[in-house]
Protein backbone atom coordinates (compact mmCIF):
# COMPACT_ATOMS: atom_id res chain seq x y z
CA UNK A 1 0.00 0.00 0.00
CA UNK A 2 1.77 3.36 -0.70
CA UNK A 3 0.53 6.80 0.34
CA UNK A 4 0.89 9.69 -1.28
CA UNK A 5 2.73 12.12 0.75
CA UNK A 6 3.40 16.14 -0.47
CA UNK A 7 6.66 18.22 0.01
CA UNK A 8 4.82 20.47 2.29
CA UNK A 9 3.75 17.17 4.71
CA UNK A 10 7.82 16.12 4.39
CA UNK A 11 9.18 19.40 5.79
CA UNK A 12 7.00 19.13 8.77
CA UNK A 13 7.74 15.71 9.68
CA UNK A 14 11.20 15.60 11.52
CA UNK A 15 13.96 13.62 9.86
CA UNK A 16 14.53 11.12 12.57
CA UNK A 17 10.74 9.89 11.57
CA UNK A 18 11.55 10.04 8.10
CA UNK A 19 12.11 6.74 6.11
CA UNK A 20 14.87 6.56 3.91
CA UNK A 21 12.34 6.92 0.47
CA UNK A 22 11.14 10.38 2.50
CA UNK A 23 14.16 11.43 2.87
CA UNK A 24 15.81 11.15 -0.88
CA UNK A 25 12.35 12.66 -2.47
CA UNK A 26 12.76 15.31 -0.11
CA UNK A 27 16.55 15.98 -0.99
CA UNK A 28 15.74 15.64 -4.61
CA UNK A 29 13.06 17.82 -4.14
CA UNK A 30 15.63 20.43 -2.00
CA UNK A 31 18.37 20.30 -5.05
CA UNK A 32 15.47 20.71 -7.35
CA UNK A 33 14.11 24.18 -5.63
CA UNK A 34 17.60 25.71 -5.06
CA UNK A 35 18.40 28.13 -7.87
CA UNK A 36 22.74 28.61 -8.55
CA UNK A 37 23.32 31.91 -8.48
CA UNK A 38 26.83 32.97 -8.91
CA UNK A 39 28.47 34.52 -6.15
CA UNK A 40 29.48 38.56 -6.89
CA UNK A 41 33.75 38.60 -6.17
CA UNK A 42 34.81 41.40 -4.26
CA UNK A 43 37.95 41.98 -3.99
CA UNK A 44 39.74 41.90 -0.57
CA UNK A 45 41.16 45.43 0.37
CA UNK A 46 44.97 45.69 1.63
CA UNK A 47 45.97 47.92 4.48
CA UNK A 48 49.30 48.92 5.84
CA UNK A 49 49.75 50.22 9.06
CA UNK A 50 51.54 53.22 10.16
CA UNK A 51 54.77 55.21 8.79
CA UNK A 52 56.41 51.72 8.25
CA UNK A 53 53.53 50.70 6.34
CA UNK A 54 53.62 53.51 3.88
CA UNK A 55 57.42 53.52 3.61
CA UNK A 56 57.02 49.64 2.65
CA UNK A 57 54.21 51.06 0.16
CA UNK A 58 56.51 52.93 -1.39
CA UNK A 59 59.89 51.23 -1.01
CA UNK A 60 61.40 54.31 0.53
CA UNK A 61 63.05 55.24 3.74
CA UNK A 62 60.73 56.05 6.84
CA UNK A 63 61.57 59.76 7.07
CA UNK A 64 60.52 59.64 3.35
CA UNK A 65 57.58 58.07 3.75
CA UNK A 66 57.22 60.91 6.77
CA UNK A 67 57.22 63.37 3.88
CA UNK A 68 54.79 61.08 1.60
CA UNK A 69 52.61 61.55 4.77
CA UNK A 70 52.83 65.36 4.96
CA UNK A 71 52.62 66.39 1.51
CA UNK A 72 49.31 65.55 1.60
CA UNK A 73 49.15 63.35 -1.75
CA UNK A 74 47.94 60.43 -0.28
CA UNK A 75 45.42 62.02 2.52
CA UNK A 76 42.19 59.93 1.06
CA UNK A 77 43.85 56.82 1.47
CA UNK A 78 44.95 57.55 5.39
CA UNK A 79 42.95 56.93 8.21
CA UNK A 80 44.48 58.12 11.25
CA UNK A 81 42.57 58.61 14.60
CA UNK A 82 45.39 59.88 17.35
CA UNK A 83 48.53 57.77 16.89
CA UNK A 84 47.08 54.94 14.81
CA UNK A 85 47.59 55.16 11.00
CA UNK A 86 45.96 52.94 8.58
CA UNK A 87 46.30 52.70 4.91
CA UNK A 88 44.28 51.16 1.85
CA UNK A 89 47.61 50.43 0.05
CA UNK A 90 45.59 50.39 -3.30
CA UNK A 91 44.06 53.73 -2.76
CA UNK A 92 47.83 55.31 -2.23
CA UNK A 93 49.34 54.23 -4.75
CA UNK A 94 46.66 55.07 -7.36
CA UNK A 95 47.00 58.57 -5.95
CA UNK A 96 50.29 58.48 -6.17
CA UNK A 97 50.23 57.57 -9.81
CA UNK A 98 47.51 60.47 -10.57
CA UNK A 99 50.18 62.61 -8.63
CA UNK A 100 52.75 62.11 -10.79
CA UNK A 101 55.34 60.61 -7.97
CA UNK A 102 56.82 62.28 -5.26
CA UNK A 103 58.98 64.59 -7.05
CA UNK A 104 57.71 68.03 -5.67
CA UNK A 105 58.17 66.12 -1.80
CA UNK A 106 61.79 65.71 -1.92
CA UNK A 107 63.58 69.00 -0.92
Amino acid sequence: MTRLVTIEQLLEKPVCMMSGEEFVLLLQNAEKGTAKVPAEVVPEKHYEHGIAGIAKIFGCSIPTANRIKKSGVIDPAITQVARKIVVDVELALELAKKAGGFASIRK
